[in-house]
Formats: structure tokens, C-alpha cells, sequence
């Protein structure tokens, strides 16, 4: 039954980040003809003929030196591209830092609402009827906006990844704010990320009941400037101010894969 007060949403790529810190000590006694293999193993690894791509993520600073972003189907996808990683050789020299498993994901506050008030005015709430109508109406809406769902992966040379969660606290919770309030604080946070359209291409995630936060932020941009610009203007909206927690950030370049060797040669590798 579909829940009134619980915004619906639609789901589409399956997403895994994984976070590595690279051995370079050991990395350095591997010559130049190995570590071009090891690259090109990996790439081939996680290459995805049919549907899908990697995003390669040199990170800045001690949280991870690499920050691959497996764009999947599914979590079978996910798991086969996890497995395929590591039985590279690489990754041998790799020691996991952190990961995230999430799904892309579009909220429908304004939509849900619509599309209960609709169909109320010609099915009983929670009937058979209005239960299938509702059903056939969110996939008219999940088709017009499969684009957005399954994106292409950005190409902007910056990248921004962090989690975050709205807080459940005694006195500051979420979740018992009435779902026209919710709206409303959700209508004020979209408003102000669409004044970056064309200066950032952001990717929100699902990862409720996957893992320990409520939602992942992938941002891709040509100037990293935009993300502090971004970030810290949402931090004034009332969905932010009161609501929201951060988790670690990772930001770092992204480059092509075939630049992987120059990678591991210590070059930072371009586009």
C-alpha cells in the first residue's frame, strides 16, 4: 500500500564507490612493463560492454589515493565487477579505505502528493484500484525521466563524493516533520541547486537500508570551486541548517582509464 506521507521514488543505477589507498612501497619495486599490465588488467576488468560505466577518481589528500565508481544495472553487476577487481593484480597493492553501495535515486515530493490527490478523486484510497492506477502512474513518470536515472557518467574533470543523512534526534527530527513541510524545505534545497545547472552535474543516490548513511552526493564539475560554492550556500536553506549531517567528503580528479599506468607511475593522469 502506498503510504501518502512517505515521498516515492525512482530508482536507477545501482552504484558502488570503493576507496583505495595504493602501496606505493611495494608498487615501486614492480617495472615499468608489469605496472602498465597490472593498469590494463584492471581497466579490462572493469570494463562494461552492455550497459553501465567506471568512473576513475584520483583522490586528494590521506583518505584514499583512488576512488573507483561502479555505475551498474544492478548489485549482481556490482558484485561482479567488485570480484572482477579483485583477482587483478593490483589489487595486491591496494588497501581498501572505504566503500559506499547505494542506488541513484529521484525524490518525488511534489509529484507524490499530486498523484495521490488525482487518483483519490477516483479510486478509494488503498483499494485494489487506486493501488494498480498509482503503479501504472509511476512508471509513466519513471519513463519520462530514464535519462536522469540511468545518466551518462559525467564527464567533469573535478569530483565531489560525500554522505549525509537528515537528522532523527529528540528534538530536531526529519521524518515526524509533516510531509507538506518536508516539501516545502525540499522545494527551497532543489530551487537553490538549480542555480548551478550547467556548472555542476550532481548524481543523489539512495543507500537506506545499504549502508551506514542515508544518501550519497556524487558532484562532477570543470572548476572545483563550484562545489564549496554549492555546498556551503545549501547550508543556509532550512533543509540543511536544521536537518542535515555530512559524512567524510572525497574529492579528487577524475581521468580517463586508459591513464591508469600514468597513474601508477606517479603522473597525475589527465582526462
Amino acid at each position: 500500500m502506498h503510504n501518502p506521507f512517505v515521498p516515492e521514488t525512482l530508482d536507477g543505477w545501482s552504484l558502488l564507490h570503493l576507496m583505495y589507498r595504493v602501496r606505493w612501497d611495494r608498487l615501486r619495486a614492480v617495472n615499468a612493463a608489469d605496472r602498465e599490465r597490472m593498469a590494463e588488467e584492471v581497466v579490462q576488468a572493469l570494463a562494461v560492454p552492455d550497459a553501465g560505466s567506471t568512473a576513475f577518481v584520483q583522490v586528494l589528500g590521506h583518505k584514499a589515493d583512488l576512488m573507483l565508481v561502479c555505475f551498474r544495472r544492478g548489485f549482481e553487476q556490482l558484485a561482479q565487477a567488485q570480484l572482477a577487481l579483485s583477482g587483478t593484480a593490483l589489487h595486491d597493492l591496494l588497501e581498501p579505505t572505504s566503500s559506499y553501495v547505494s542506488v541513484v535515486e529521484l525524490g518525488m515530493y511534489e509529484m507524490t502528493a499530486k498523484v495521490h490527490e488525482q487518483l483519490a478523486a477516483k479510486h478509494k484510497p488503498g483499494s485494489d484500484e487506486f493501488e494498480k492506477a498509482f503503479d501504472v502512474e509511476m512508471d509513466t513518470q519513471r519513463q519520462r525521466v530514464m535519462s536522469r536515472l540511468f545518466i551518462d557518467l559525467p564527464k567533469g574533470r573535478y569530483v565531489c563524493f560525500y554522505p549525509m543523512n537528515k537528522r532523527r534526534g529528540e528534538s530536531v527530527n526529519w521524518y515526524s516533520e509533516t510531509f507538506e513541510r518536508r516539501a516545502s524545505m525540499m522545494r527551497e534545497h532543489g530551487s537553490i541547486g538549480r542555480t548551478y545547472a550547467g556548472k555542476v552535474q550532481q548524481i543523489i543516490s539512495g543507500s537506506i537500508g545499504y549502508d551506514d548513511w542515508e544518501w550519497g552526493v556524487d558532484l562532477f564539475a570543470d572548476d572545483p570551486l563550484v562545489f564549496k560554492k554549492l555546498i556551503y550556500e545549501m547550508r543556509f536553506d532550512e533543509a540543511s541548517a536544521k536537518f542535515a549531517e555530512f559524512g567524510p567528503f572525497y574529492t579528487g580528479l577524475q581521468f580517463a582509464p586508459a591513464n591508469l599506468a600514468g597513474f601508477l607511475k606517479g603522473n597525475v593522469p589527465s582526462m
